[in-house]
């Protein structure tokens, strides 16, 4: 086979960049805007009125001279298996939703094209393991930021709100048995083979297809399995702790079973009276959200060690945006985009390291920035894809990542 000056060019680019050993990857989304001078990236206290500063006080970690948050006491002496991104910086300040598309597809909206998720990217670059398990799960409501945009209904998500039953659109009605079920995908195979002759030079027909096709394989035993917590411990299920704890379980059993991306979406929107959108009242029990997701995630990446999945799986902790280190007249704290920490973890990353530098009230960063495009870049690179390679909607080209660099000092 031979390759133009170009194809070479590019190909030798790919082989240079850094690369870590995941084939799968969980992101914990903290929706809402999770303060990172009060998590991550703790500074000096302030008094929860005028003088501005961290709210809660700071604990060492496994790593010398870095600091948590006290109520991330489980997590700290588990962060030489971290990555700890403290610079993450974009513009975006005022929206919560253009924001947190923002973190997922990795660009702009456009007035022409819909971008991608980042999950679904994974999906359409790695594909299933098995076509018995999809590529991608959300467990959460469905929402346009976690989208395939112009890759198509392919390259979808599976989702769901409740961890023990699995999707409802996959669990068959309790009056509907084996036989019923047979006749009427032999009823829905018929129409959509007329259908899909009627418009042969229809992609969108094409890939509509495709999910319904993949839809009854999903309903099959191996992946409604997956949803039976009940196969796990007592004590394990103890350990992971709350609703949230049981859905990185379950992320951990789906990424087990072949799926390449999970998204958990930490959905006790009002554990606090307001979950991580900690504005007036909704800073006075912050620390209820912040311990739950420290044990969660601190089962999570024991659990992961425990079945030698850790570096095979990376684990991403992100927000839309962070928080500054004023209060506001309620006592809680307002939008702050320009910076904010991402933790990743396992995935065959060089951990133990937090990499960039905040000021000294966590408001601006002082060395380092990472753009949301290099955050893109390095978990692709985490995960052996390209993050300069193309992407087709029709015959328009579109890199993976909008001019995104892997954070390479994250990369051994």
């Amino acid at each position: 086979m031979q390759f133009t000056r170009r194809e070479f060019t590019q190909m030798a680019a790919a082989a240079a960049l850094p690369k870590g050993k995941a084939d799968a990857c969980i992101l914990l989304w903290l929706g809402g805007g999770a303060a990172q001078i009060d998590t991550f990236d703790p500074k000096r206290r302030g008094d929860g009125k005028k003088i501005p500063g961290s709210y809660y006080n700071a604990i060492n970690t496994a790593i010398r001279g870095v600091q948590l948050t006290e109520h991330l006491a489980k997590t700290a002496p588990l962060l030489d298996r971290c990555v700890l991104l403290r610079s993450i910086t974009h513009s975006i300040v005022s929206e919560h939703a253009a924001a947190a598309n923002l973190v997922h597809t990795g660009r702009m909206p456009s007035g022409t094209l819909q971008y991608p998720s980042i999950g679904s990217v994974v999906s359409h670059q790695l594909g299933p393991k098995t076509e018995e398990v999809p590529s991608y799960v959300v467990m959460g409501y469905p929402n346009i930021t976690r989208d395939p945009g112009f890759l198509g209904a392919k390259y979808g998500y599976i989702y769901l709100t409740q961890v023990d039953i699995g999707p409802n659109g996959l669990v068959r009605p309790p009056d509907v048995d084996a036989s019923r079920q047979d006749r009427r995908e032999t009823l829905l195979a018929a129409l959509r083979e007329g259908h899909q002759q009627r418009h042969p030079a229809d992609p969108v027909v094409q890939a509509q297809a495709d999910v319904s096709r993949q839809a009854f394989r999903l309903a099959g035993p191996r992946f409604l399995n997956v949803f039976d917590l009940n196969r796990e411990s007592a004590t394990l299920r103890q350990a992971y702790g709350s609703e949230f704890g049981q859905r990185c379980l379950l992320a951990r059993r789906l990424v087990q079973s072949g799926v390449r991306f999970v998204e958990v979406s930490y959905n006790l929107n009002f554990l606090n009276g307001s979950g991580w959108d900690t504005h007036n009242d909704g800073q006075r029990n912050q620390h209820l959200l912040i311990q739950d997701l420290d044990q969660s995630f601190a089962t999570l990446l024991q659990d992961l060690e425990r079945n030698r999945m850790l570096d095979t799986t990376l684990v991403v902790i992100a927000t839309e945006f962070g928080r500054p280190p004023e209060f506001d007249a309620g006592g809680g704290r307002g939008h702050q985009s320009e910076a904010f920490s991402i933790l990743l973890a396992g995935g065959g990353l060089k951990t133990g390291q937090a990499i960039g530098t905040t000021d000294e009230l966590s408001k601006k960063v002082v060395d380092r920035p990472v753009t949301v495009p290099d955050l893109h870049a390095t978990i692709h690179r985490a995960l052996g894809i390209d993050p300069h390679k193309n992407l087709y909607a029709g015959d328009r080209p579109v890199p993976i990542t909008d001019q995104g660099k892997p954070v390479t000092e994250a990369f051994s």
